[in-house]
């Protein structure tokens, strides 16, 4: 659920939707999710100043308390 949750918000934003993978690893209180964009993706997953990171990082937090695991967001390059 939140896997599709966070694809619903990051492939808008990219130029190359096609390249976004996102990893659930999941633990007992923690759920971490990877997000991997390509080449030139970076910057606009992260925004000005990270904004749009901060974003999606406070609907994740909202969502997930919701399940009972704290959902952890990292973006990798």
């Amino acid at each position: 659920m939140l896997k599709q949750l966070l694809e619903n918000l990051v492939k808008p934003l990219v130029d190359k939707p096609d390249e976004v993978k996102i990893t659930e690893v999941e633990g007992n209180t923690v759920c971490i999710y990877e997000v991997r964009v390509g080449a030139g993706d970076f910057g606009k997953i992260i925004g000005k100043r990270g904004q749009n990171a901060n974003a999606i990082r406070t609907i994740l937090n909202a969502v997930s308390a919701k399940t009972g695991k704290r959902g952890v967001l990292e973006i990798i390059e």
